[in-house]
């Protein structure tokens, strides 16, 4: 793994100039600009609304819980049939910023993500065609569809466009981090300051850089030391079929990181700390002092932006014939 030196490691705390500033290799979360507000208001239904699972009771914020950290905060998401996922589940907040999704990779973007848990049997165990069998049956998103989409029938394509479209919106802007960027020289205290200065010096920003501190790069987990866990998952190479991308991940973003517990891609670690030490020790082959563990982990708190302000939206009733169908279809499954 490389190690990257930048200019500010070299300066001493309170030195920064704003050149400096804009050499750094984090960046700012900026706040989100929306372009079209139909779509994303009528994405905000559909992440919401559990009628696009096969029980009626799953929806996208179940697992990426935006009153929270943007996830559940478990080791594994619990889907349908109480069914436990076989990984962590990541935030949504910020997820834009990601080379891909999941922790695999294998979804491209956020809108070939939003169409894997709809029809994942331990997640939300439906169908794309029920799905939009559903929503097409309900005058109201009937009318959403039109008037977002225009003319045609409502199509997964269209379901998972308006999902990815709401869920770029929800960033997390405004951290002391980013105000330090932008030059506020008081907005993080000299142990937070001398945290980022270890994080970079260490070798920690060679994969935790650019606005979300990473989640733009896969990396294997444990480059040094093997990492020891019950987790099935080979990440990468579920993907590629490669040998080489054997526990492979995306590596994860650390925006909000000290409320996305319990971390990595087993959910296995709960303290912030700890989890620093291990990822010093696994991929650096470096044990930290308590004093440079304490520092990482105040800067990493800086990292905690304001979290998007969400309306829960309301929405559209079911027709009476779905509901009484809806009924029939849980007798049978009894």
């Amino acid at each position: 793994m490389k190690s990257f030196l930048f200019l500010s490691v070299l300066l001493p705390v309170g030195g920064f100039t704003l050149s400096s500033w804009a050499q750094e290799p984090i960046q700012v979360i900026e706040p989100v600009s929306i372009t079209n507000a139909a779509k994303v208001e009528l994405g905000k239904k559909l992440f919401f609304d559990p009628r696009l699972s096969k029980s009626g009771i799953i929806s996208c914020n179940s697992c990426h819980n935006l009153a929270s950290s943007g996830t559940d905060n478990l080791p594994v998401s619990i889907g349908h049939g109480w069914a436990e996922g076989p990984i962590n589940s990541p935030t949504v907040f910020n997820a834009g910023y990601n080379l891909a999704q999941f922790w695999d990779g294998r979804a491209a973007d956020l809108k070939e993500q939003a169409a894997g848990p709809i029809v994942a049997e331990k997640e939300m165990a439906s169908s794309h065609d029920i799905v939009v069998k559903t929503l097409a049956a309900i005058p109201q998103y009937q009318a959403e569809f039109l008037a977002v989409y225009g003319r045609g029938n409502i199509n997964i394509d269209k379901v998972t466009d308006a999902i990815a479209a709401f869920e770029t919106t929800l960033v997390t802007p405004n951290s002391d981090f980013d105000l330090w960027l932008k030059g506020d020289r008081d907005a993080l205290s000299a142990k937070q300051v001398r945290g980022y200065q270890t994080f970079k010096e260490i070798g920690c920003i060679a994969c935790h850089n650019g606005p979300a501190v990473g989640g733009n790069s896969y990396q294997k987990m444990g480059v040094v030391k093997p990492y020891i866990t019950s987790n099935s998952s080979l990440g990468r190479y579920q993907v590629t079929a490669r040998a080489g991308d054997k526990h492979v991940f995306k590596v994860p973003t650390l925006r909000n990181i000290e409320l996305t517990a319990p971390y990595f891609h087993d959910g296995a670690v709960w303290e912030l700390g700890e989890a620093v030490n291990v990822m010093a020790q696994i991929q650096l082959g470096k044990t930290l002092t308590a004093q440079q563990s304490s520092d990482i982990v105040a800067f990493l708190k800086t990292l905690t932006g304001e979290r998007p302000q969400i309306v829960l939206p309301q929405l559209p009733p079911s027709p009476d014939m779905m509901l009484k169908a809806s009924d029939e279809l849980a007798l049978a499954d009894e």
